[in-house]
């Protein structure tokens, strides 16, 4: 049987956090800043954890059961 292995777009952009939960960047967050609030660029900034219904796709991507 083969090994699988992980998909390197998605080790790149997700991490485990100790509880299990899977973490992410924020978007629109690179280029095109100048129309874009201090507020919402700020926003941006903070990591947030991945949603409930993504959570068994992003952990088959990372070889994890």
């Amino acid at each position: 049987m083969k090994k699988n292995k992980t998909n390197s777009g998605a080790k790149k952009r997700f991490a485990l956090t100790g509880t299990g939960k899977i973490k992410h960047k924020h978007a629109y967050k690179s280029h095109i800043l100048t129309k874009k609030s201090l507020k919402r660029k700020r926003n941006l900034t903070h990591s947030a954890t991945l949603e409930c219904v993504d959570v068994k796709e992003v952990k088959s991507l990372l070889c994890m059961r």
